[in-house]
């Protein structure tokens, strides 16, 4: 029991206070642009960075779009000053939401973290210093985003992301890696 605490603990340190390294092969994408592998690496390694804030982004010629849910304002200004500065971007479209502070939405937010990353089936994703599996909590409504490797996984994490209390619903977005294998 305690070296579950212990684990459960690591793995919330490692989610809000590490710095972010390059993301995993899990969200490698090959046909994407040198631009828009630029825009990514810059984004995913933001300080503050973690699995409750998730990030898309647009690229439309010299024009970049970003999108997504953060839980602080000063990560939605980051992201825009760090895209602007990548050569190439000559425009930058800020629509990335910042998530209203709630004490309630932080309870859900480390019990989703526990019960998800927690789970014997998915505990290998919190070895990551940014899990792939990102958790976007607003009002009590949760929303999973990210990719995982089997479907199994993507249904695990959403039966578990249920199971906090005081979760009104969960929205499932996670894609599977690769679908074929699962």
């Amino acid at each position: 029991m305690r070296t579950r605490f212990r684990n459960l603990g690591l793995i919330l340190t490692l989610s809000l206070v590490a710095l972010p390294m390059v993301a995993s092969a899990a969200y490698s994408q090959p046909e994407m642009s040198p631009l828009a592998k630029k825009i990514r690496h810059e984004l995913v390694t933001l300080p503050f960075y973690s699995v409750f804030d998730h990030f898309t982004y647009e690229v439309d010629g010299s024009k970049v779009i970003l999108r997504g849910e953060v839980t602080r304002p000063t990560l939605k200004t980051s992201a825009e000053r760090v895209v602007a500065r990548i050569e190439g971007v000559t425009q930058v479209e800020n629509n990335i939401e910042v998530l209203p502070l709630s004490s309630f939405d932080d309870r859900i937010r480390r019990g989703v973290l526990y019960a998800v990353y927690g789970h014997p089936v998915l505990n290998r994703y919190a070895l990551q210093s940014v899990g792939p599996i990102h958790i976007i909590v607003r009002n009590g409504d949760v929303t999973l985003e990210g990719v995982v490797s089997r479907e199994m996984e993507k249904n695990v994490a959403f039966i578990q992301a249920n199971s906090v209390p005081g979760v009104f619903s969960v929205t499932n977005k996670l894609r599977v890696e690769n679908p074929k294998t699962s």
